[in-house]
C-alpha cells in the first residue's frame, strides 16, 4: 500500500478526481489532498511520509525533498520541471515523470488569440467602443503573409506552426537541434536570422542554463521595430526589464506575455505591467477544461505505470 499526496489542485472537478483515484484506492492505496502552499516547513510536514507526490507548477524545493525519506516518485502535472528540486531527487533516487503533451492545443491556441488581439488592437478598440468613440488610428493588420518565428520546435511549437500556416503565414523555426521530417512549409534557421526576419516571434523553449535570459536587449534589438514577441514558455527566458525598456522605446511594437519571473499574482509595480502595447495574462496558456482533464489522465497513468515498474514520461 502506498500513500500518495496531491500537493495542489489539479484543476478538475471533485467527481473526476474521485473517479481517477478509485482504481488505486480499490488496491488499498491512500490519497491525501492538500491546498497549495509555498511554506517549506508545511510542505515537509505534508510529504515526509509519502511514497509518491503529485504536484503541478507549485515550487517543490530541493531542501523539502531532502527531508522526505520515504518519497520514491514525483508525478509532475506539468510539462516543465524547472520548479522541482531535481538535484535532490537525483541524490535520493526519486523517480520523476512529467505530463508532456497535455496542453499542446491550449498553449498554441492562446498564442493565436494573443497575436490576434495585438494585431487588431482589441483592448484599445473595445475601450473606444465603450466610450462612444470610433477606430481612428487603430486599424489593425492580418496574420496572412506575415513571417512567424518559433523558438523551440517541439510538439507545442509544431502545433503553433500548423495554426499559423493555416492563417497563411510563413513559418520559421529554431531549436537546439535540426529536426528531420518537418512539414515542407517550415524553414529551419538560426536564432539570429529568425529574430531579424520575423514579424511575430513565439517562445516555446524550455528554461535551462542556455535559455535563461536568452531574449535580452541585444536580441530584442535584432527584431523588426514592427515585430511582436509572444512568450508562453518560461518567464526567465526573457530579461523582463530589457523587454519593458524595449517596448517603452519602440525597439519592438508589442508583446504578449503569459509567464514571468515568478508565478502570478505579480507586484503591481512590475515594469512589464506598465509597458506600452503589452498584453499580459497570469499564466493561463495551459489551462482549459480539456487540457486539465487530459493532464489528469496522463498523471494518473504515470502513477499506475510507476507502480507497475514501468515508468513513463521519464525525467529522472
Amino acid at each position: 500500500m502506498s500513500k500518495i499526496v496531491i500537493m495542489e489542485s489539479l484543476g478538475i472537478s471533485a467527481e473526476e478526481l474521485a473517479a481517477r483515484k478509485a482504481p488505486f484506492e480499490a488496491q488499498g492505496h491512500v490519497f491525501v489532498d492538500y491546498p497549495k502552499t509555498t511554506d517549506s516547513a508545511q510542505l515537509v510536514e505534508e510529504a515526509k511520509d509519502a511514497d509518491a507526490m503529485i504536484l503541478a507548477n507549485m515550487p517543490m524545493p530541493a531542501d523539502v525533498l531532502r527531508k522526505c525519506d520515504k518519497l520514491k516518485f514525483i508525478d509532475v502535472a506539468f510539462t516543465g520541471v524547472d520548479h522541482v528540486g531535481l538535484d535532490a531527487a537525483k541524490e535520493k533516487n526519486i523517480a520523476v515523470s512529467n505530463a508532456s503533451g497535455y496542453s499542446n492545443e491550449a498553449v498554441s491556441e492562446l498564442v493565436i488569440g494573443t497575436t490576434l488581439s495585438l494585431a487588431r488592437n482589441l483592448r484599445s478598440v473595445e475601450d473606444r467602443c465603450r466610450e462612444g468613440k470610433d477606430k481612428t488610428g487603430l486599424v489593425g493588420w492580418e496574420i496572412k503573409g506575415k513571417t512567424v518565428g518559433i523558438i523551440g520546435f517541439g510538439k507545442i511549437g509544431t502545433r503553433t506552426g500548423e495554426l499559423f500556416h493555416a492563417f497563411g503565414a510563413n513559418v520559421l523555426a529554431q531549436s537546439r537541434t535540426h529536426h528531420d521530417g518537418v512539414a515542407g512549409y517550415i524553414e529551419q534557421v538560426t536564432q539570429d536570422e529568425l529574430l531579424r526576419r520575423s514579424d511575430i516571434v513565439v517562445l516555446h523553449c524550455p528554461l535551462n542554463d542556455s535559455t535563461r535570459g536568452m531574449i535580452n536587449a541585444e536580441k530584442l534589438a535584432m527584431m523588426k521595430p514592427t515585430a511582436l514577441l509572444v512568450n508562453v514558455a518560461r518567464g526567465p527566458v526573457v530579461a523582463g526589464k530589457d523587454l519593458a525598456v524595449a517596448l517603452e522605446n519602440g525597439v519592438i511594437a508589442g508583446a504578449a506575455i503569459d509567464v514571468f519571473d515568478k508565478e502570478p499574482p505579480l507586484d503591481t509595480a512590475s515594469p512589464i505591467l506598465h509597458a506600452p502595447n503589452c498584453l499580459v495574462t497570469p499564466h493561463v496558456a495551459f489551462a482549459t477544461q480539456q487540457s486539465m482533464s487530459l493532464r489528469a489522465e496522463i498523471v494518473f497513468d504515470n502513477l499506475a505505470k510507476w507502480m507497475e515498474g514501468h515508468q513513463i514520461n521519464v525525467i529522472l
